[in-house]
């Protein structure tokens, strides 16, 4: 498939160099085995392009669609002029935007599904607490959220707190001061910052409550979880990109040339637009 834009994974050490024990960082507290006898390694994991041609007996595919993915992690990235990727991973891409907004997409946004509404069972009428409100796994959770039918409250900075209520949450608590003491109960916490805000959670929870997580293992019997490729919750989110009802994160478009830049760029901190690599010279 030849590939327009390609994200650069939220994994931030992936392509920038191996760990002494053979495992890139994660980024999420924790790491992901890659075998030496993989490297090199090509890294990123998320798409959008344009399918150049499909091998025997695919369906629902054709050559000259238009389609993003997140792609196993147990295999070689996407970060090259074409690359061979499982037709059950591949979801037509929002057509509201460009290819670098589609590219910028899967991870933040199935981290935020799965973690809500699989591992959270977050149902209508329920309250949330989403730690990390103002980040790219928490903006797309606070949309869903929303979306749902949830109250929705966001921990972030106080820098941060008008953005968020302009993804949709109801209520924002300052990141810097103890969230539970100005939280009533609520069903579902979902953490993508992990450390104490994290350990302090289990205090909000009702009985009954979800604790999920994303950057740690949580206290308390609760869930942590890596993001998993789905087409299926890959087209919802397509069509609710579509329909204005889901806003994607700002992007910064590198060309592909210019890959080491970009992963440095990424790894700066207090950075919120998402870095793109871009195999055409077209991409905005």
């Amino acid at each position: 498939m030849a590939r327009r834009s390609s994200r650069l994974n939220p994994i931030p050490s992936m392509g920038l160099g191996l760990a002494g024990d053979g495992m890139y960082d994660r980024g999420f507290g924790g790491r992901i085995a890659v075998p030496l006898d993989r490297l090199p390694a090509i890294p990123c994991y998320e798409l959008s392009g344009v399918v150049e041609e499909v091998g025997p007996g695919v369906a629902g595919v054709a050559a000259g669609d238009e389609v993003f993915a997140l792609t196993r992690f147990d295999r070689d990235g996407v970060a090259a002029d074409y690359t061979a990727v499982p037709a059950e991973l591949l979801a037509p891409r929002p057509r509201a935007l460009s290819h670098a907004e589609s590219a910028a997409i899967p991870v933040p946004a199935l981290t935020a599904w799965q973690g809500l509404f699989d591992h959270g069972r977050l149902d209508a009428g329920e309250r949330v607490v989403i730690h990390g409100a103002a980040g790219g796994v928490g903006g797309f959770a606070v949309q869903l959220a929303r979306a749902a039918g949830a109250h929705v409250i966001g921990t972030a900075s106080a820098a941060s707190r008008e953005s968020v209520l302009d993804r949709g949450a109801h209520q924002v608590v300052d990141a810097a001061t103890r969230f539970e003491e100005a939280v009533g109960p609520v069903d579902v916490v979902f953490d993508t910052v992990g450390g104490e805000r994290l350990r302090r959670s289990p205090a909000v929870l009702r009985a009954g409550g979800r604790l999920v997580s994303v950057a740690e293992d949580p206290p308390d019997g609760g869930v942590y979880f890596i993001v998993a490729p789905d087409h299926d919750q890959l087209g919802s989110i397509a069509r609710r990109a579509d329909s204005g009802e889901l806003r994607p994160p700002a992007v910064e478009v590198f060309p592909l040339t210019s890959a080491r830049e970009a992963f440095a760029r990424s790894l700066e901190p207090g950075r919120r637009a998402k870095a793109v690599l871009a195999v055409a010279a077209d991409v905005t």
